[in-house]
């Protein structure tokens, strides 16, 4: 029975469990109460949970689901025979260095805020599956992203509950002498100085560093505190410590990557400090530049100008004196890299400019995007037309085993032995959907919808709870508007949408018409319902006011129980949304999304995209695979863009969504629906997921390779 507890609790320090279904049932089955009120965290599940429980409870059936897991655990690590072993043998040998911001890996370890930390963790995930040699590079953030609770008005209020790292899956990393290991960073006139953890994600591991030590100033233990946290003077500090002190650690390590990716500019001062080893050998200016270049790819994420980390030359030299007088570079020359006007220096620092100059390859997150940048950035490329600009792209994908739920793989494992086998080949995951009826298809829905509808219930019940008396908030809005008439029903066709509440994302747009959309949603046979869910920026009141206004509306008697907002959108939020509704809404401002992935989780669940053609959408759209708002029509003026959007987005829903989700054959099977959803599997489902974008950047990137 003891082998039985080790192995269960290696298996809760290693976040391979997150997106294996059965290990994830094992730790909710010792105690689906306390798994839930612990954030689905087994670290903290098992702190309270004795010995002689697990011993007792370890015998029969349950023992042997955990010698399963435990088998199936070991052989993913041990495996050799992977696709990095047969096809990029130089990156299982030598590893890539990711830095980020930000990593979604589970909702249970707090360390990210949005789509760029999602994509980061998804792109982990597959790194391990293919068996790269993979490097994460992040900070320990102790109060990590904002908890949400929605006032009396609607209102987004934030709190900060600490992560503390006894109950989370890391590890303080040790030297062989037993001491911690400890780097330092140079910023203004102060050395600062960094523990580091260490997480374990299936083969990968992603480090952390940590300023909340005593030997730091108390100003600057704050540092690793709130992902995106503080002003610019805390955004710069940040930075300098996830790259400078990113490569060092490496170093103390001895770690060699193959490659340096930079996800996002937050990460590009790793560049200098590359610079800063180049010249402690004696290599002269432009040698070590092309050097540091050699080793170093981009991504950028931003199609928003004003939404690249700028600093001014003042920050600059007050930031970085001490550290350009150790490794003896000039204020100038540090400014000239990341100077947008190459003549002159005097300007802003930008972080994105300073990645580009000192990167081999870069690349957008969508064709759109790719697009976007080569427009954006041509200036720094005078002599290049727009075409010539050296910014490719690379669609974002998402990572199929962590956002299929439960039934969902179970669904597909009576069909085929190898649901990854999908994520390769078109031609696989015909194969697979042939063997299904449409009567299995529509069953799925019926089950993932009516999953999603009884979590609501449950979630909003549990917020009520804890909320008691504070009258006005939307939790007893619902319970006291509920009647046969007023409550989520899986009978009715859902639309979902949840997101990062950013101004341009226009989550109230589908609410400009409310005349029109009571009827769409009203209607006597054929009705609608909406769920939402995202955060607002603390910062961003405009965004902050969208949720106020669609709180608003959902109180409105004939939206009530109708339509409905949940609070502290994460990452479980997330996978049972993307799970449980028909149809995804996006309504970006093209082309200010550069990719979203959001609405490729939903396909292998049988969901619909219904989004303006922005970010990967104009890739994938086909015209059968899901529907479109608009042709991708832009207009100057913001106010007449939402008009436009908005009549198409009604018309659409009117003439299209509704009534091919209503229309059914004798057996009440909504036959045009569900070749939709095939044609949205078949040709989405093996593109626009992670594994096939590793392998984009293992072989374009990473190597420079030409082939796919």
């Amino acid at each position: 029975m003891q082998k039985k507890i080790i192995a269960l609790q290696e298996l809760s320090k290693n976040l391979w469990w997150s997106w294996d279904t059965e290990a994830k049932q094992i730790f909710e089955e010792l105690s689906p109460l306390l798994w839930e009120r612990n954030n689905h965290n087994p670290i903290e599940l098992l702190r309270q949970i004795s010995d002689d429980e697990l011993v007792a409870r370890c015998n029969f059936d349950f023992g042997e689901k955990i010698d399963r897991v435990y088998s199936r655990f070991t052989a993913y690590l041990n495996e050799n025979n992977t696709w990095a072993a047969n096809n990029t043998p130089e990156l299982v040998k030598n590893p890539v260095a990711y830095f980020s911001a930000e990593f979604g890996i589970h909702e249970s370890v707090r360390i990210y805020s949005g789509g760029l930390g999602v994509l980061a963790g998804d792109h982990l995930k597959s790194a391990s599956d293919l068996g790269i040699n993979f490097v994460g590079i992040t900070l320990f953030y102790r109060e990590g992203y904002f908890r949400q609770h929605l006032n009396h008005e609607g209102w987004q209020i934030e709190d900060y509950p600490l992560q503390h790292p006894e109950n989370l899956p890391v590890e303080k990393v040790t030297r062989a002498d037993g001491k911690d290991v400890i780097i330092s960073v140079n910023i203004a006139q102060s050395e600062v100085f960094a523990q580091i953890w260490k997480l374990k994600v299936g083969r990968a591991t992603l480090y952390l560093l940590d300023t909340n030590i005593n030997a730091n100033e108390s100003h600057y233990r704050d540092i690793c505190c709130r992902v995106y946290g503080g002003d610019q003077n805390m955004r710069i500090n940040q930075e300098i410590l996830l790259g400078i002190g990113g490569v060092k650690l490496l170093n103390q390590l001895n770690i060699e990557p193959a490659v340096y990716h930079m996800n996002e500019g937050h990460s590009a001062f790793l560049t200098l400090e590359l610079l800063a080893q180049e010249h402690s050998k004696g290599v002269a200016k432009q040698q070590a530049i092309d050097n540091v270049k050699s080793r170093c790819v981009f991504t950028t994420h931003t199609p928003v100008p004003a939404g690249h980390d700028r600093f001014s030359r003042d920050m600059m030299h007050y930031t970085f004196d001490k550290y350009l007088a150790r490794i003896d570079m000039s204020f100038n020359d540090m400014m000239l890299l990341g100077s947008e006007d190459k003549e002159d220096t005097h300007g802003l620092f930008t972080m994105t400019v300073l990645a580009l100059t000192l990167s081999r390859s870069a690349n957008g997150v969508s064709k759109l995007h790719g697009e976007v940048s080569r427009n954006m950035w041509q200036h720094l490329y005078p002599e290049k037309t727009v075409a010539e600009v050296p910014i490719g792209h690379i669609t974002n994908g998402v990572h199929g085993s962590t956002w299929a739920c439960g039934y969902t793989e179970q669904f597909w494992k009576n069909f085929t032995d190898d649901i990854d086998e999908m994520t390769f080949s078109r031609e696989a995951t015909e194969a697979v959907l042939a063997k299904i009826s449409d009567e299995e298809l529509w069953a799925l829905r019926y089950n993932l919808k009516r999953n999603l509808i009884d979590f609501i219930d449950r979630y909003l019940a549990n917020q009520l709870f804890h909320q008691h008396q504070h009258v006005g908030f939307l939790q007893n809005d619902y319970y006291a508007m509920q009647s046969g008439t007023n409550t989520l029903s899986p009978d009715v066709l859902t639309i979902g949408f949840a997101r990062r509440f950013a101004t341009y994302k226009r989550a109230p747009l589908i609410f400009r018409d409310l005349g029109r959309l009571d009827r769409i949603i009203n209607h006597p046979i054929r009705p609608m319902q909406i769920v939402f869910a995202g955060k607002a920026h603390p910062h961003d009141d405009a965004g902050k006011d969208y949720i106020r206004q669609i709180i608003d509306h959902s109180r409105r008697p004939q939206f009530a129980g109708k339509v409905i907002f949940l609070e502290n959108y994460n990452l479980g939020i997330a996978k049972r949304m993307v799970s449980g509704v028909d149809v995804w809404l996006n309504t970006p401002v093209r082309p200010m999304e550069a990719s979203g992935t959001s609405g490729e989780k939903t396909v292998l669940h049988g969901g619909l995209n219904f989004s303006v053609l922005d970010g990967w959408w104009p890739e994938a759209y086909n015209g059968e695979n899901g529907f479109s708002i608009g042709n991708g029509e832009s207009f100057e003026n913001h106010e007449e863009q939402d008009s436009f959007d908005a009549e198409k987005m009604y018309s659409t829903l009117e003439n299209q969504i509704v009534p091919s989700f209503y229309e059914r054959n004798e057996n009440n099977i909504p036959v045009k629906w569900i070749k939709k959803i095939r044609n949205a599997i078949a040709t989405i489902a093996p593109e626009y997921n992670t594994h096939r974008m590793v392998r984009d950047y293992a072989t374009r990137y990473y190597l420079n390779r030409k082939e796919n």
